[in-house]
Formats: C-alpha cells, structure tokens, sequence
C-alpha cells in the first residue's frame, strides 16, 4: 500500500509527467496516430522539464541574492518559503497530506465536470503545498489525522483549487490572447487583486503598458527582453554586493573566492539565462497542452481547461514582471523594516517567492492598467506577501510557532488563516466552514448558469 501510495504520490507531484500524461489521455481520446500521441507526450513532457529547469537556475541565481540581503539588513525573523516549511512540516504529517492531496485532485476534477468553474489544477507542487498546509492546520486545531481529516481537507483543496483560477481567467485571457489556459498557481488570490486595482486605477491606453515604453531609438536593444533584465539584474547585483562587500561575497558560502564584482555579473546574467529557458519551456508546453487538452474537454471535462504553473505568463510581459518583483520587494523591505520598528514578528522577504508571485502581479495589473496598473498592483500584492503570513502563523499552531519559516503566497494566507480562525472556534466550526465553502461554489455554479440561460433568451 505504501509502495502505491508512493508512485501516486510522486506521479502527481511531478508536474512534467503528469501534464504529459495528461496530454497523451488528451490525444488518444482525440483518436490520433499513435506517432501523434507519442510526439505530443513526449514534447509536453520535455517542455515542462524545460521550464522548470528554467526556473530552477532562476531560484540558484537568486538565493545569492537573498544571503546577502540578509547580510546586509543582518535581519532576524520568519522567511516565508513554501519549500522550506513544506518539507519541514512532511516529516510529520506526510501520509495525511498525501492523502488529502489525492482526494483534493478528485475534487478538482469532480467539479470541474459538473460545474461551470471549468479549471483542472496541474501545478504539482502546489497541490501538495496546500493539501500539507491543510492537514497541518487540521490537526492543529484538534480533528486528528484520521479519515475526517483526509476528507475534509481533500474537499477544501479540491474546493481551493477548481475556484482560485477562475478568479484570474478574466485576466488571463487578456494576457494570453485567447482562452485556453489558466493560472494554476497559489497566488490567484493576489494577482487577481493586482488585475482589478490595475483595471480601476491604472491606465487602459494599450499605448501605457508596460511592453510598449517609449524608449529612444538609441536605446532601442533594450527591447531585447534578455538585453534589458541582464543589464536590469546586473545593476542591482552589484549594488548589493558593493553594499554586503568582498570579504563576505568572496566566502566559501557564496563565491568561494572569485572575485565579488565579477560573481555578481555572472549570477545576473545566470538569470537572464534561466528566463530565457522558461520563456522556450512555456512556448514548447502551450504548442502541444492546448490542442491536447481539446480531447479532455470534448470527452471527459466539457470545455476544462488546463490551470499551469506560474511561469506560464511571463513571455506575455517580461518588462511587468521585472517591474512587479522590484516593487514588491521594495514593499517587503519596507514593510519588515516596520515590523522591527513595532517589535512584532518580522517577515524578511523570500526572494524566491517575491520574484514569482511579485512578477506575476506585475503582469496582470499591466493586463488593463498599463505601467501604472502594474506598480499599483505590485504594491498590493507586495502587501499582502509581506504582512499576510503574520495571519498564518497562529493557524499553525505549535508547528508554526517554532518553525523559521511558513508559507509564503496569497492563497495560503488567507485561506489558511480562515481555516485557522474557523479552527479556534471550535471543530464544528471548522468542518461547517468547509462544507459551507463547497456549498457556496455549487450554488454560485448554478445561479451563474442559471442567469447565462437567462440572457440566452
């Protein structure tokens, strides 16, 4: 049983294997040859390895980053990293997160087929971040690790995930042209408050985005996506080295002795590098997962459509995404230099996760708001990443008191700290609250297809 529970576990977990699974189920239900299936399969597969490699040297290049941020600000405190805090928390409650994670898929997919939120998560990784925050705050809050518990919490990620998606899809296909994909990401929640701040108080001129700045003919190689980050990146990584200076950058903890000026050139260009590996893995997966995807919709899931992985967006709008990690990073430094002020617990800014989710929200304020959209949404979002995880903590319980970490992105703030506020009440509280949020989605299913037949007529 353990033996199985392990393969299900790693297949779903593995989002280059199981997208190009579901792109091979995608093709044979379309009846293609079998050269067809093997080609779409295997370049789904091969793209998905491709942008996560991608963003794999994104992640090497920006930890340097973060070591000597902390260096500088010699700040104390809980960074917010999914990665670390999951892992942490696997070593304890392991067997009911990945129980939780594999009835949350059913979930997904149950709902995906008989409402109208039309959305099949295939981020991995995050399915398993959520389905491991979900039987942490559980138990902390006294329901065991028990059948209940697998239950509900399958219920709430499947609930989660089939939902948070659709909140940004009006955006999405405003950034992508069309209608065929998703944002299948555990910050939903903020880019879609990036995407209507940007909307109401940005700048609608297609003219003001951020993709379309008036630079001057003798600047012109700065429209070259990987010309302006390289030049972007490197600018503020030798700032920063200058600042933390060469006796700590040439330590054996980080450039072991190559000179520090010139390590900080070569990790920014190392972005550079990774960016342009996620924009080729992102043009190899849409190529192949859209058409694929048609054969689920029109046999399985009536009109899904695949929720991907955060990177997703970025080829889209590369100068937001520049623009949205650098204003929420500055929101996050800002922000933690109040909490040392006010003597709270401090939030040091995640690099990684302000990167992602900050660029992201850059991208979808730029969607309808142009320049000012995309700064305006940072900001928001960048507030919610930075004061947001102090609500999670307390749901947590004694897990999250004593880790130096927690979780990181919009959708576990909130839905976690709902969660753990329902949990305080009482476990009747709690497991009223998640059936109550799938109640609330069936029923805004059916008024919303019920009001669309209405105005068919």
């Amino acid at each position: 049983m353990n033996g199985f529970l392990n393969f299900v576990v790693s297949v779903t977990t593995t989002p280059a294997l199981l997208v190009g699974l579901i792109a091979m189920l995608g093709l044979i239900l379309q009846k293609k040859a079998a050269t067809v299936v093997i080609q779409g399969s295997i370049k789904t597969f091969a793209g998905f390895l491709v942008l996560t490699g991608g963003a794999g040297i994104l992640v090497t290049s920006l930890n340097p980053f973060a070591t000597m941020f902390q260096h500088v600000f010699n700040a104390k405190g809980v960074v917010p990293s999914n990665e670390a805090v999951v892992a942490l928390a696997l070593v304890k409650y392991g067997t009911p997160a990945a129980l939780i994670m594999i009835v949350g898929f059913i979930v997904n997919v149950l709902l995906a087929r008989f409402t109208r939120f039309k959305y099949i998560f295939l981020t991995g990784q995050a399915m398993l971040y959520v389905s491991t925050m979900a039987a942490v705050v559980l138990i902390s809050a006294g329901l065991g690790n028990g059948w209940l518990t697998i239950l509900l919490g399958g219920i709430f990620e499947g609930t989660l995930l089939t939902v948070t998606p659709a909140l940004t899809q009006r955006y999405m296909r405003k950034i992508t042209g069309n209608d065929g994909v998703a944002m299948g990401h555990t910050g939903n929640m903020g880019y879609a408050l990036s995407g209507w701040l940007g909307e109401k108080f940005g700048n609608r001129n297609p003219e003001k985005s951020t993709e379309k700045l008036n630079i001057p003919k003798s600047l012109g190689f700065l429209r070259d996506s990987t010309v302006s980050i390289s030049l972007v990146m490197m600018v503020v990584y030798i700032i920063l080295a200058l600042i933390a200076g060469p006796h700590f950058v040439e330590s054996a903890a980080l450039s072991a002795g190559t000179n520090y000026i010139v390590y900080a050139i070569t990790q920014a260009g190392t972005f550079a590098a990774g960016f342009v590996v996620v924009l080729q893995g992102v043009r190899m997966i849409l190529s192949e997962i859209i058409p694929a995807f048609q054969g689920i919709a029109k046999k399985l899931v009536p009109n899904s459509k695949p929720a991907l992985d955060v990177p997703i967006v970025f080829p889209y709008a590369p100068n937001a995404v520049l623009i949205g990690f650098f204003v929420s990073f500055v929101v996050g430094i800002v922000s933690m230099l109040i909490m040392l002020g006010l003597g709270t617990t401090v939030i040091i800014p995640g690099v990684v996760g302000i990167f992602f989710c900050g660029g992201a929200a850059g991208v979808y304020g730029n969607a309808f708001g142009g320049v000012r959209g995309a700064i305006i949404g940072s900001i928001a979002n960048g507030l919610v990443l930075a004061w947001g995880p102090l609500l999670i903590l307390p749901a947590l319980g004694s897990f999250g008191a004593n880790a130096a970490s927690t979780f990181a992105d919009s959708d576990y703030i909130v839905s976690g700290g709902l969660l753990g506020v329902m949990g305080k009440a009482g476990s009747a509280t709690l497991i009223i609250f998640i059936l109550a949020f799938l109640v609330v989605v069936l029923i805004t299913s059916a008024l919303l297809n019920r009001r669309d037949k209405l105005n068919a007529k």
